[in-house]
């Protein structure tokens, strides 16, 4: 349980992170590749937030909740990854020295 809760936090956390990021950096690209980050750690604080209340509780209704969780964080998480590799290889292709 102090697993989930560190996880928890440390998504949370990095999730916030860049979210103000974007705040600072003018590039448009650059906005969505952060934006894509922000996403994947957002669904993994869904996702571990669902499992820590399944093993808190564990009754009938807390596991349903939770698969609903469990099911939407690894659906940010999958997009979000998908967004990071597209926009990382879009910088990549626009600026090949860098």
């Amino acid at each position: 349980m102090v697993f989930f809760a560190f996880m928890i936090a440390a998504s949370i956390v990095m999730y916030i992170y860049y979210k103000v990021s974007i705040l600072r950096i003018k590039d448009e690209l650059t906005q969505k590749y952060t934006n894509a980050k922000a996403r994947i750690f957002l669904g993994s604080f869904i996702l571990f937030f669902g499992i820590n209340q399944y093993l808190a509780y564990q009754t009938k209704i807390i596991l349903f909740i939770s698969l609903v969780f469990a099911i939407l964080g690894s659906i940010q998480i999958v997009s979000g990854f998908k967004e990071a590799n597209h926009y990382r290889n879009e910088w990549k292709r626009l600026y090949p020295d860098a």
